[in-house]
């Protein structure tokens, strides 16, 4: 069956959510929306539908199967709720709401609506990310001790009412809770306001995990070049991500032959082996989650990203910024 999508809110992020639904294979894009006219009259032009400046008046005369959600964060809530009441699936753009309290209010519209909600954690559905989960899952990394994030570049405009940590942040609590299957027991973090005049643009963070692995976060809207690096160090070497590139490479401990556990129990050092870089295919990752929501909502699979997954990143990025205005650690 063909199904009905519509965006709701097309500045960056969805005017690429509606190019990537107009190119899907048995998906009809009825219909954007947008508070900017003729920015969402410029999306359908572009991309096919019909424009709306309401998207209540979007959803009651297109009746669209699915809807994504790609509006300012502190908007989440009423459009979200008003997308449920009508009955439509959705993907929400992380984060999933404004507050932890507003995004358990989400998810139990969607739940007792029996609505289909998936949250838009992008970098899940990264090659180089898809291909590290993977790998770790085979125990190639063997116990992992730290997990690195860098998450760097220049304010961007698009960003009003939320700073770099629920912004930025946000993505990389994700990604350390998807790749380890851990959650995160302890955290702290110094924040400062250098540029953005309302809310924090730098985050240096700690995050301790329940695995025993430390997770450190370096994030602004500072640097002048884009960085989107993981380093993930363990037993047997060290894996690195570039989201950019989507690249995977693996610096290999010398002193270890793979995952091997005797070896391990006897490990009595570190020294540089082998660089491997991985092969992996690239796709880009929103068509990967676009592709993904639109079978969940034919029923063919299960949300890969569920209200609780953005509900538990969420819960982390604020606690973030809690720890980084009062300066202790909070442990959860």
């Amino acid at each position: 069956m063909t199904v009905k999508v519509a965006v709701i809110g097309v500045g960056a992020m969805g005017r690429n959510h509606a190019r990537v639904y107009a190119d899907l294979p048995g998906v009809e894009l009825v219909a954007v929306a947008d508070a900017n006219m003729p920015n969402a009259a410029a999306v359908a032009r572009l991309y096919g539908g019909t424009a709306y400046s309401d998207y209540e008046r979007l959803i009651d005369e297109q009746q669209p199967d699915a809807i994504s959600v790609v509006v300012p964060t502190e908007d989440h809530l009423d459009v979200a709720l008003k997308v449920i009441a009508h009955g439509c699936h959705l993907l929400i753009e992380k984060p999933l709401a404004f507050t932890v309290q507003q995004g358990e209010q989400i998810i139990k519209a969607a739940q007792d609506a029996d609505v289909r909600l998936m949250v838009g954690h992008i970098e899940r559905f990264n090659p180089a990310v898809i291909a590290l989960k993977e790998r770790m899952a085979q125990n190639e990394l063997g116990r992992v001790f730290q997990i690195d994030a860098r998450r760097q570049g220049p304010f961007p405009a698009r960003v009003r009412d939320v700073g770099v940590v629920i912004d930025l942040a946000v993505h990389d609590l994700d990604v350390m809770r998807y790749i380890t299957n851990a959650e995160a027991v302890r955290i702290y973090a110094e924040t400062e306001r250098r540029i953005h005049s309302t809310h924090e643009d730098l985050l240096s963070g700690l995050v301790r995990l329940s695995d025993g692995a430390v997770g450190t976060l370096t994030i602004n809207w500072l640097t002048p070049t884009k960085i989107r690096e993981l380093y993930i160090t363990g037993e047997c070497g060290m894996f690195r991500v570039d989201y950019l590139t989507q690249d995977l490479y693996f610096y290999e401990n010398a002193n270890t032959n793979g995952p091997d556990w005797e070896t391990l129990q006897v490990l009595r050092g570190v020294s540089e082996g082998r660089m491997i870089r991985h092969v992996v295919p690239k796709k880009e990752p929103l068509r990967s989650e676009l592709e993904a929501f639109v079978a969940a909502v034919q029923g063919q699979s299960s949300i890969p990203v569920t209200g609780q997954d953005g509900l538990k990143a969420l819960a982390l990025a604020q606690a973030i910024v809690t720890s980084g205005l009062e300066h202790r650690a909070i442990h959860l």
